[in-house]
């Protein structure tokens, strides 16, 4: 199964220049915790939800802040012609809850998510797949790990 079956195709673009308040705003409105940032027709950074509070908020940066100041600029992707289940592979290795989708021609065209892999197959051998995903990801570690020994404490 190639990626372009099950990933999200229409997918909301933002700009780096716009602050973050409105990605914040836009996140929000589609239920979605992460946006691709495009400048000139290119994906050029990603911002997420824990951007916007950890290096925003969490560093008394104002709402009018420019997204280019708090994305991610190295930004993983896959095309939309590669196999679903080397993809999923990838993303386990990464930690990568989601991945921007591309064109040969290094055009966006969707984004792929955990969601999409779960929802794909079903109970065959691609749910595997997502189950290995979902444990690479959750492993403690990886660019963004979060140790409160308070969790542990009640």
């Amino acid at each position: 199964m190639r990626v372009s079956e099950v990933m999200t195709r229409h997918v909301e673009v933002i700009d780096p220049g716009q602050p973050i308040q409105k990605a914040a705003q836009c996140m929000c409105d589609m239920d979605v915790g992460a946006l691709p940032v495009g400048e000139n027709d290119r994906l050029v950074g990603m911002i997420t939800d824990r951007d916007i509070a950890v290096r925003a908020v969490a560093l008394g940066k104002s709402a009018d802040t420019p997204v280019r100041e708090v994305m991610s600029s190295q930004v993983c992707y896959c095309f939309e012609d590669e196999e679903v289940a080397a993809v999923a592979d990838n993303m386990a290795n990464k930690q990568i809850r989601r991945l921007p989708v591309l064109s040969r021609a290094k055009r966006m065209v969707g984004i792929l998510t955990l969601g999409d892999l779960a929802v794909s197959e079903e109970g065959s051998p691609m749910m595997q797949k997502v189950g290995q995903a979902l444990a690479g990801i959750s492993h403690p570690g990886g660019a963004h790990s979060q140790t409160d020994d308070r969790i542990n404490s009640h």
